[in-house]
């Protein structure tokens, strides 16, 4: 009997930003993204055929891939009471075996031909309620801490639906993707993981910036 691949591309996603309507005003987004075969190519800036409107807010190079643990698709299902399908948080690679419990800041890994960093949680935002409907869905996601992160590219090249996800290499420190999500949050309050988690090269530049920041305030 054939082994299940435990690290898998599930499903590659992709879009370019479209209108939607949020609270009777147009919307422009691209979390609303549609599962592709590939092999697609994966350059710094994120996969060919693949875009986001809020440029501010995502995409760029710390943002280039974002990824979403399949594992979570039964509790959300259950939750909204409906089927999802593949993409249903926005995310490029839906994958098996990437769990924020486990998965740390850092972490390398080879995703077809591609070599890719974790580089910070996916934060949720508003636009998961305008696709979703519940008005507190940001919210459910930070209790949860099913938020799923982002890859940085190191190098490019192409990925499929169904390319197995090899490890390479561990991150620095060893700080899952939920407990800096966490810090995110709550980070305000405990000094002494903002300043670790602010000398940590490889999260993002942005994150890094905003926890300098709030040790600069609480030193004033």
């Amino acid at each position: 009997m054939e082994t299940e691949v435990k690290m898998q591309v599930v499903s590659l996603n992709v879009g370019e930003p479209t209108t939607v309507e949020y609270r009777g005003k147009p919307l422009d987004t691209g979390i609303y993204k549609l599962p592709v075969a590939g092999p697609l190519a994966l350059r710094a800036g994120g996969f060919a055929g693949d875009g986001q409107a809020d440029l501010v807010n995502h995409g760029g190079p710390d943002k280039a891939v974002c990824v979403y643990p399949i594992e979570h698709y039964a509790y959300w299902e259950e939750q909204l009471g409906r089927k999802l399908e593949y993409s249903a948080f926005g995310e490029n690679i839906t994958a098996r075996g990437l769990l924020e419990t486990e998965v740390c800041i850092g972490d390398v890994y080879e995703v077809g031909t591609a070599l890719l960093q974790v580089s910070q949680p996916r934060f949720p935002c508003f636009k998961l309620s305008q696709k979703h409907g519940p008005a507190d869905m940001p919210a459910r996601v930070l209790t949860t801490g099913y938020s799923g992160f982002y890859f940085r590219v190191l190098r490019e090249g192409r990925v499929a639906s169904g390319d197995r996800i090899v490890k390479l290499e561990s991150g620095a420190g060893s700080f899952p993707v939920k407990q800096v999500l966490y810090s995110m949050e709550h980070g305000r309050k405990d000094h002494t993981g903002l300043a670790e988690l602010a000398g940590l090269e490889s999260l993002a530049a942005g994150i890094r910036e905003r926890f300098r920041g709030w040790l600069e305030a609480a030193e004033k």
